[in-house]
């Protein structure tokens, strides 16, 4: 494996959840991360944490309409990632905002209709890992069956997941974390979303809402591995992170 590049260009991505169940409160309805500085903003209208239940597509698009309307009037600059695994919401979403980068948890798999959406509108696609896996290598041969799926409908961009939390304990999930470098050989941007879930805060006895600085020490090492996209409940912190992860190998700041 190729050394990790510290002068790639390393995204900050903003968490914006419109549910009522989300695991982290303070990430529910909070419109202020609109002005926080993210690279881009990943809106998800139905929750996905363990046990939750799917609410379907039309209930995800009328929590979604009003605010994406909103952001596309104030913020017509700010990119945009949709949470969803539904081809209507995203078929309608485009036609309300235009391009934006969709976030399937299931990888086409809840939706059949998903990947020709994704293929026809021409979108980035982030087609996450759910389900066990000890290592990176396991989620690596599940990447390349995916590639080839992905190829065969048309999409051409997309972006790695592995899923952390997503039907792996705190061992697997450490066990991925600690090998995530192998997953750069698939040469897709890398992304990580740890913020605040329990792989950070049980082995600490902390809590989704003590578990901040925790999960920017974790940032730290995940940016060490390769991560090019950080999901973040907390932007400016993790921004910062960034920013000393490029001192700390010589290549400067954001």
């Amino acid at each position: 494996m190729k050394a990790i590049d510290p002068h790639r260009p390393i995204r900050v991505m903003g968490i914006l959840n419109l549910t009522p169940d989300s695991f982290y409160a303070p990430s529910r309805h909070n419109l202020a991360i609109l002005e926080s500085g993210a690279d881009l903003i990943d809106i998800g209208a139905c929750s996905t944490r363990p046990g939750s239940r799917p609410v379907g597509a039309k209930e995800e698009w009328r929590r979604l309409k009003a605010t994406l309307r909103l952001i596309r009037e104030e913020y017509p600059g700010l990119p945009l990632s949709l949470d969803t695994y539904w081809a209507e919401v995203v078929l309608r979403a485009y036609d309300l905002v235009g391009p934006f980068i969709v976030n399937d948890v299931t990888a086409g798999e809840a939706d059949p209709a998903m990947l020709p959406a994704v293929a026809e509108l021409g979108l980035t696609y982030i087609p996450m890992h759910h389900g066990p896996a000890s290592d990176a290598e396991e989620i690596l041969d599940w990447y390349r069956t995916i590639s080839q799926r992905l190829d065969d409908q048309g999409i051409r961009d997309w972006i790695v997941d592995p899923g952390f939390g997503f039907g792996k304990d705190v061992e697997q999930n450490f066990g991925v974390f600690h090998t995530l470098g192998q997953l750069k050989s698939l040469q897709r941007p890398l992304l990580v979303g740890i913020s605040r879930k329990r792989m950070v805060w049980m082995p600490l006895g902390l809590t989704p809402e003590t578990a901040g600085e925790a999960t920017q020490r974790l940032h730290l090492e995940a940016l060490r591995l390769g991560a090019d996209i950080l999901r973040t409940h907390d932007v400016a912190a993790t921004r910062a992170t960034v920013a000393l992860y490029r001192q700390s190998a010589g290549a400067g700041t954001l």
